[in-house]
């Protein structure tokens, strides 16, 4: 229906639709400043006081954190200075420890006893010292074992974990053998022991020293809450935090209460200790829990006290505290500070109502025509805009008017033919550009290389067929038949690059397959100026891949490695199981490196540096890796070396 009710504006240019429309709510304004002249000042006003409160609000926040942080500094401070006193003590025990340890040692090496009365003798009285309450002296070797223990002595704790799962034993183990002469080390952990009633995590704080002679680890460890935090003084203290924070009112009725991430009051007049998490205001919204989630910010919700008559809004400011995931909240009445400026919009709004009412709808109207005429053409260009960009090339603008928008819509409908025309013909020419090259590479190599294979297998199998199989010589034809058949088999799958053949999948263990390759492409003529080291991970799982194809992958990243050592390097064939589920195969090797602008290219069909390549290697390659749901990579930097890692998952069902 609009498009009948302003057809004639469909024709004017965008400035004249712009003054039919908006000049009207620049003139009719200027008859009516004088009469606004009043609400704006009691807004001003309005605002002036909305602000200064606000402002109370945030300052009151700011010291209530304030107070909150100063109290938590001193604490730690506190504790930090404790806790260096407690890791000297713990130093000390250690090295009494050590020097009895080497007391019996030096008793045992100028014949007085034996060794092993020596070391009995040093676990009688290692197991006589007590730590705090509930601490004591232990030691253990690098492996483990548990030499001195008051309950679990001879156990071997080395996979021990702690209440995190970090493996601490063999953390202590790691950096005792790694420790100087002399040099006391520390760790710290949490930790429930079940046996002495813990019914939750301790923080265990364990100073120790390796004695290298009879490869002990010599440790003293005590809780932390048995030595360096003082509950009854930290209680003490925040219970004077606590009442000077209840003690500051906020307006006449307003306070200030603090709780955790959960909605439990951990500060609060008459409320402490209450759970208010699912608290809803009259509105039903559950205002705890945005405070919970948003952490800081501002917040404003119908509330009845006991002995209102009516609900009033309040207005909350609220911070985060990150040390101890509280949340610190400030809130008033909004009718307690703004009682003033309400007497003033009082008096002005009887008089102003009936004006803003009436201009309000004049303003309306006004916008309404503006959207209406602007934004519905431009509306209909931003659709079509991101359906074109979408890949939709098909859809087009539909023109309606004469003016710019009009010529926009007529231009843009050009372009996106012209693109879909171009588009299609890139792929077209591509295509055909790919297979015609695949087609004549292909051909060409089953012709050049097919015949002299099959002279090759005929010779094979007819030396294989006169030899014994103890015969030395036997496993060197065998080795040529085969491979001569999976030259056979390479051609092929160029020729059936196009149609990506599928590969046939058996159990096969990676190292065995891998050793088998390396074994033969080390011989290679280009190979032998190059060292290739095998550093195979063990334990590895057998998995699902097709062996030629792998040996078809395996010997093109070698044999591509040592074409980039012309003159001699290295070359790395590891493997290992990564934490994801997959089999990581790197092949890393000292040549010259691929330049950054190549590596992109790389894996592209018919991408090649080489004089003679046909730059199908590393894109049969991805092909064949992707076909076993894996992963390829390069990294290379010219001039130090380049690593490619082939990832393939174990669990192929999984994928």
């Amino acid at each position: 229906m609009h498009r009948y009710l302003f057809k004639f504006m469909d024709n004017l240019r965008l400035r004249w639709k712009m003054l039919v429309v908006v000049m009207p709510q620049v003139v009719i304004p200027i008859f009516v400043v004088g009469s606004l002249v009043g609400l704006i000042a009691s807004r001003q006003a309005y605002q002036g006081i909305t602000k200064t409160s606000k402002d109370d609000l945030q300052h009151m926040a700011a010291f209530t954190t304030d107070l909150l942080n100063a109290h938590h500094q001193q604490f730690q401070v506190y504790k930090k200075d404790k806790q260096r006193t407690i890791n000297l003590e713990l130093a000390t025990l250690a090295n009494l420890s050590y020097n009895l340890v080497d007391s019996e040692n030096n008793q045992a090496k100028k014949g007085s006893i034996d060794l092993a009365t020596a070391r009995q003798e040093a676990r009688k009285a290692l197991k006589q010292v007590n730590v705090g309450a509930t601490g004591y002296i232990y030691a253990m070797n690098t492996k483990g074992d548990l030499m001195v223990h008051i309950a679990r002595e001879g156990e071997n704790v080395y996979n021990e974990k702690d209440e995190n799962g970090r493996y601490f034993i063999r953390e202590i183990c790691e950096s005792a053998k790694k420790s100087k002469p002399g040099e006391i080390l520390y760790i710290t952990y949490p930790w429930r022991n079940a046996a002495i009633g813990d019914q939750h995590p301790r923080t265990k704080v364990v100073a120790y020293r390796y004695f290298r002679e009879w490869d002990w680890i010599i440790a003293a460890g005590s809780y932390a809450d048995e030595t360096y935090e003082d509950a009854a003084f930290e209680k003490s203290a925040f219970e004077d935090l606590r009442s000077r924070i209840k003690s500051k009112k906020v307006g006449d009725t307003g306070y200030i209460f603090c709780m955790d991430r959960k909605g439990k009051l951990t500060i609060h007049p008459d409320s402490e200790g209450v759970n208010i998490f699912d608290a809803r205001d009259l509105s039903g919204s559950y205002f705890i829990r945005e405070m919970c989630a948003k952490k800081s910010g501002w917040i404003r919700y119908p509330w009845k006290n006991k002995g209102d008559k009516a609900p009033r809004m309040k207005i909350v400011r609220y911070e985060y505290f990150e040390p101890w995931d509280w949340i610190v909240a400030v809130g008033s009445y909004e009718d307690e500070f703004y009682r003033d400026a309400n007497k003033i919009k009082g008096t002005i709004l009887g008089a102003l109502i009936p004006l803003v009412l009436i201009m309000g709808g004049i303003a309306a109207g006004m916008v309404t025509l503006a959207s209406k005429v602007l934004t519905d053409p431009i509306n209909h260009m931003i659709e079509v805009i991101r359906k074109v960009k979408s890949g939709r090339l098909e859809e087009r603008m539909a023109v309606e008017s004469g003016d710019e928008l009009g010529e926009l819509a007529s231009a843009f409908n050009r372009m996106t033919e012209i693109i879909r025309h171009n588009k299609e013909m890139e792929a077209t020419l591509a295509q055909q550009g790919k297979m015609a090259s695949l087609g004549v590479l292909s051909s060409g190599v089953a012709h050049e290389i097919n015949n002299p294979l099959g002279v090759i297998l005929g010779y094979a199998s007819y030396l294989e067929g006169k030899m014994s199989p103890d015969d030395p010589g036997y496993q060197y034809i065998h080795e040529i038949k085969r491979e001569s058949k999976r030259c056979k088999k390479i051609v092929q799958d160029l020729l059936s690059y196009a149609r990506t053949p599928k590969p046939d999948m058996e159990m096969t263990d990676i190292n065995l397959l891998l050793d088998q390759i390396v074994n033969f492409a080390a011989n290679h003529t280009d190979m032998y100026h190059v060292t290739v080291a095998k550093e195979f991970g063990a334990g590895l799982p057998e998995i699902l891949v097709d062996g030629d194809q792998l040996r078809q992958v395996a010997i093109n990243l070698i044999l591509n490695s040592g074409s980039a050592m012309p003159k001699g390097g290295k070359l790395v064939v590891s493997t290992r199981l990564a934490e994801d589920g997959f089999i990581e195969i790197a092949f890393v090797d000292t040549g010259a490196g691929i330049p950054p602008e190549n590596l992109e290219k790389i894996f592209e069909p018919f991408f090649t540096t080489k004089e003679k390549g046909t730059g199908l290697g590393l894109a049969i390659t991805k092909q064949i890796i992707e076909m076993h749901h894996g992963t390829v990579s390069i990294d290379s930097r010219v001039g130090e070396g380049t690593t490619v890692t082939v990832r393939l998952p174990v669990d192929q069902e999984e994928l």
